[in-house]
């Protein structure tokens, strides 16, 4: 059996996520390295290896891919790591489940087909801890393209989807809520075409994304709620949630707070935003976050929208803000009113700044108006 595999690309997927940094690491080939069990597709045929045994002969890339995860050694310790070479589909109401200290590198493109419920997903982990996904094509109509439920050590490199339904990736602790997922990080996920959100976290005590690229999908480029500790390189959407009141980036449900206040924990490099539903929306309790610059344009509804958030510092590094719906400080009654916010140093062409109603502590400073108006309360 062949030694276990470095895992380069987990080393890449932190570096791109430091891409706040410029950090610009080489990209390992799909495949490339060592590896313990390997699954192969040849005209219409799977084969799954571990060394010289031969674990599945057949059609069925799942039980291909399922039975050389199944030969790891059991009990480990550390990662080991399966290949994938070849495309095939997989029943959208199935997955491919990763148990611990797993490695994938799929080296083709997994179609999800059909229909499913609940929480499958062409690629599934739960419980578990140190699993890493290399590479990554899905299409097709998957309900998730990745499903990650309490794990810990948890890491994604590059990961591309074109699909028609579903929703991209999906890392949450909703399993069991006493507990934090832990430790993601993100190389690079593009979405385009999932009928809900490009990438979704609920319930992470420490995540760092490199890039998120969302395009034409039904909910919002990135989506955080109850997410701390998070460190994002650049939310990238065009037309994310056209009609609806999703953003490009979106923050909800407590999402920053930690114990009972809002320290800056979320920092966002770059948000950008053309057409779809809105370009910023931060809701419900949510805060302690930084936005370094900002480049939206067009948006369907607000462009920015802070709805009784605490501890929000928007376009500390500047930006544009162009057309589209206004930027709105609002409040909903079953929640304390927004406190804290800072708007800055940002161009706001053909557009307004709306108070309504009136903020604590709220900062506007730095503004260039180009054909715009600042509505104070």
């Amino acid at each position: 059996m062949r030694r276990r595999a470095l895992t380069a690309l987990a080393a890449a997927a932190l570096a791109a996520a430091g891409a706040v940094t410029g950090a610009s690491p080489a990209a390992a080939s799909c495949g490339d390295g060592t590896f313990h069990a390997i699954a192969v597709r040849s005209g219409n045929t799977w084969t799954a290896r571990n060394g010289d045994r031969t674990l599945y002969t057949g059609t069925d890339l799942r039980s291909a891919v399922q039975a050389a995860v199944g030969s790891l050694t059991p009990g480990r310790t550390t990662k080991e790591r399966v290949v994938v070479r070849g495309s095939g589909g997989i029943p959208a109401g199935q997955r491919i489940n990763l148990p611990s200290h797993t490695v994938l590198d799929a080296c083709g493109t997994i179609e999800a087909r059909g229909t499913g419920t609940g929480d499958q997903a062409p690629v599934y982990t739960r419980g578990t801890t140190d699993v890493e996904v290399q590479n990554l094509t899905v299409t097709g109509t998957p309900l998730y393209g990745v499903f990650a439920r309490n794990v810990e050590n948890f890491t994604l490199g590059r990961i591309t989807m074109q699909l028609s339904s579903g929703l991209g990736v999906r890392i949450d602790n909703r399993g069991d809520t006493s507990r934090w997922t832990r430790n993601v990080r993100i190389g690079s996920v593009h979405v385009s075409g999932a009928s809900s959100h490009a990438v979704e976290t609920y319930g992470v005590d420490g995540l760092t994304i490199g890039t998120v690229t969302a395009r034409d999908v039904g909910g919002s480029g990135l989506l955080l709620n109850q997410t701390i500790n998070a460190t994002i390189g650049t939310v990238d959407a065009v037309n994310a949630g056209t009609g609806t009141g999703y953003a490009a980036f979106r923050m909800a449900n407590r999402n920053g707070r930690i114990g009972d206040a809002y320290p800056t924990n979320i920092r966002v490099g770059t948000v950008v935003a053309r057409g779809g539903g809105r370009g910023i929306f931060c809701v419900s309790e949510s805060g302690g976050v930084v936005v370094d610059r900002v480049d939206i344009a067009d948006t369907g509804n607000n462009a920015v929208l802070v709805e009784n958030c605490y501890g929000v510092d928007i376009a500390a590094q500047g930006g544009t803000i162009s057309g589209g719906g206004e930027v709105r400080l609002a409040e909903r009654t079953e929640f304390p009113g927004n406190d804290r916010i800072t708007l800055r140093n940002f161009t706001l062409r053909n557009n307004r700044i709306v108070e309504n109603p009136c903020a604590d502590a709220l900062v506007i400073s730095g503004i260039t108006l180009d054909g715009s108006t600042i509505q104070r309360c």
